[in-house]
């Protein structure tokens, strides 16, 4: 039963309900500063997995290899065109009244939560847990954050926000009928390389959040699909040729 993954979904849509009620009530400095914080803390999570490191050198290629496919393959776009596929549809039964944001501005800060909340290194490794283990501390955890995260970003974007709990439910899905067949085949080493792995992901999400840097972050996502069979790869063939 994925039960972490239906709290996080639900956790979502509970914030994403609350804050667009209530965002009105509070002040732009308090929603700017707090989406500050949000930032650090996507950071501070990228900073301590990206600590869990390995094989610097695989998870290094699979971070430059897997963005480059996503740009090659405009993965970012794509992305970028499903946000506002769900933005039309969900504007069609509730108006988004606030007008603090640009076009440009309400698009990338859409597309940096649905990478948020659908491609961090800390779901995906979360969802693989809880169908292999049945263990949903991970995810619940995850959930604490999206909770705050989601109501903060409604304020913004509106009711949009819940509808980030779909494409959510279905990757996490996908990845916790499949830990059954992942799980066995990794390693220790593996794992904590895919952890740093997403934790790039998440440090590049932050730097998107204070605004900062505009990293793309939705094209870096194939690096997800690389590093646990490049980790394998640079164990098993590479690392005894040059040692």
């Amino acid at each position: 039963m994925p039960i972490g993954i239906i709290i996080n979904a639900l956790s979502i849509v509970i914030g994403g309900i609350l804050g667009a009620l209530v965002g009105h009530k509070l002040s732009p400095k308090f929603k700017e500063d707090i989406t500050l914080v949000f930032g650090v803390c996507s950071m501070g999570m990228g900073i301590s997995t990206i600590g869990l490191m390995e094989n610097m050198p695989a998870v290094i290629f699979s971070v430059v290899i897997g963005t480059g496919i996503g740009l090659a393959i405009h993965l970012g776009e794509r992305i970028n065109a499903g946000a506002g596929v769900m933005q039309r549809v969900i504007g069609k039964f509730i108006k988004n009244s606030n007008s603090e944001l640009s076009e440009d501005e309400f698009m990338n800060t859409l597309v940096t939560i649905i990478v948020l909340f659908c491609a961090s290194g800390t779901g995906i490794y979360g969802s693989i847990v809880s169908g292999m283990s049945g263990d949903h501390s991970v995810l619940i955890s995850k959930s604490i954050l999206d909770l705050f995260t989601a109501a903060i970003f409604a304020c913004s974007l509106g009711m949009v926000v819940c509808m980030i709990a779909i494409p959510q439910v279905i990757i996490f899905l996908i990845l916790f009928f499949a830990a059954t067949a992942i799980f066995p085949l990794t390693t220790p080493g593996m794992i904590n390389d895919f952890k740093a792995c997403g934790g790039f992901l998440m440090l590049a999400t932050g730097f998107r959040m204070v605004k900062l840097k505009n990293f793309p972050t939705a094209d870096m996502i194939p690096a997800m699909v690389l590093i646990m069979p490049m980790s394998c790869f640079w164990v098993n063939y590479i690392l005894p040729l040059v040692s």
